[in-house]
């Protein structure tokens, strides 16, 4: 499987009226957020923007909430989301009814969700949405994948991937130590638990397949000709 194998495949999620969904899962530090962007740019190129990414992360439940809960020091496993506001808005998105959708974003610097931070327009007629727990089985989470027409679980060599954890860490504040602590602690039991999922995806993808960061040229035929909702 090429780069260019994923590009025909995610464009052919898009059906004439109606909008597709397309998630990607996997482990912390895997390279989802590396696929949707690489997807995104590939899909749009120079032209119209057909093509949206609506991260996950923008449902992390905010410091304080968390601290009340007594979950700050588990920060990033499934119930420090709110994952039934995940779900509504791909049910929002999937329903298609709003000339703009305003998704919620992340601040790595700040740690914290950031409301109303990503416009989708209504010319977005595949929305790729990433994040860690779209195959679990529990709490809200069937929910938001219930919107989603196909989920791609992205597999890293576990060394790499903790290797690339770490250094993100360390990148947005934690010292080496508390880093690697984080990432062999708390980051670990999320990644077993997605690990655990892999094989409810539709697709899985190497890293190899994802590759680096440059652009990449989609051809005409991979666009839908109309990215219009035809209501």
């Amino acid at each position: 499987m090429t780069f260019e194998d994923l590009l025909q495949r995610a464009a052919s999620l898009v059906r004439p009226g109606r909008r597709a969904l397309l998630g990607i899962t996997g482990s912390p530090g895997a390279g989802k957020t590396t696929l949707a962007e690489r997807l995104v740019r590939g899909l749009n190129g120079d032209g119209p923007v057909w093509v949206a990414h609506v991260p996950m992360d923008g449902f992390h439940l905010a410091d304080g909430e968390l601290d009340r809960l007594g979950r700050r020091d588990r920060k990033g496993a499934p119930d420090t989301f709110d994952a039934a506001g995940y779900a509504a808005l791909l049910r929002r998105l999937r329903e298609d009814e709003d000339d703009v959708i305003y998704a919620p974003g992340f601040e790595r610097t700040l740690e914290q969700p950031l409301a109303g931070a990503i416009p989708v327009p209504r010319t977005a007629r595949l929305i790729i949405t990433e994040g860690n727990y779209l195959l679990l089985p529990d709490d809200a989470w069937p929910r938001a994948k219930a919107q989603l027409d196909e989920v791609w679980f992205c597999e890293l060599d576990e060394a790499e991937r903790v290797r690339r954890l770490v250094a993100r860490h360390e990148e947005f504040g934690k010292d080496r130590e508390a880093a690697v602590a984080w990432v062999l602690g708390t980051d670990q039991r999320n990644a077993d638990l997605v690990a655990a999922t892999r094989d409810r995806a539709d697709l899985v993808v190497r890293a190899a397949v994802i590759g680096g960061g440059g652009p990449v040229r989609v051809p005409p035929t991979h666009r839908p000709r109309d990215r219009r909702s035809t209501r």
